[in-house]
């Protein structure tokens, strides 16, 4: 008699991926452009990426900061104080946690350094190692970048707030992040940008009064 063959059970590969209803996992990013964008962090696949996202947004890091890089049919870039893709956090650059998330519409990836094609392993590797605040939203599928930028999250909600960001290389008018939240940490409602008070030119240049303190 031959017993009859009992089922293997093969683990994953993959460990199982972070519960999109987590609000310790959950980004909003309330943009100038009239919203609140909603992004599913994946600490499964990119938890040291996860983790300085949620310690600059709990430092009010990107609060204010601009999409300085748009391209349309690509992505929109952000993440840099100084507004021009050389800037970063006082934190250390992050090692690559390249993964095998797609770079498909609404991913959300780590900006890093490039590196010339015939550069060495050395300025290579440390191209890939160059990661730190900045990250870029992705418009269209873009699968070359698979397994040479890290993804760490998704746009779940909101993604017409991002089409709406300003293009350019910079923008002449940049659109910006005016706060993000975890939302874990019970933030308020979306709430719109105050427009900015109109010149009134009517009225001529500024007087000065005769014996007014300067």
């Amino acid at each position: 008699m031959v017993a009859p063959a009992t089922a293997q059970i093969v683990p994953s590969l993959r460990p199982a991926p972070a519960d999109q209803n987590d609000k310790e996992n959950l980004l909003y990013l309330d943009l100038s452009t009239g919203g609140r964008v909603t992004i599913w962090l994946r600490p499964d696949v990119a938890p040291k990426a996860v983790d300085r996202i949620k310690t600059l947004t709990r430092q009010h890091f990107y609060d204010g900061l601009t999409f300085h890089r748009v391209i349309d049919g690509f992505m929109a870039q952000t993440g840099d104080p100084k507004g021009d893709g050389t800037g970063g956090s006082d934190l250390p650059d992050l090692p690559s946690e390249f993964n095998y998330l797609p770079h498909t519409r609404g991913a959300v990836s780590a900006a890093r350094q490039g590196a010339a094609p015939d550069a060495s392993p050395e300025d290579k590797k440390k191209a890939e190692d160059s990661a730190n605040s900045q990250f870029f939203i992705v418009f269209e599928p873009t699968l070359k970048l698979d397994f040479k930028y890290t993804v760490f999250g998704r746009v779940v909600d909101g993604m017409q707030y991002v089409d709406a960001i300003q293009r350019g290389e910079p923008p002449a008018n940049p659109s910006r992040i005016l706060h993000a939240y975890i939302a874990a940490d019970n933030p308020p409602p979306y709430k719109a940008e105050a427009p900015a008070p109109a010149a009134n030119s009517a009225l001529g240049p500024a007087v000065t009064l005769p014996g007014a303190k300067n």
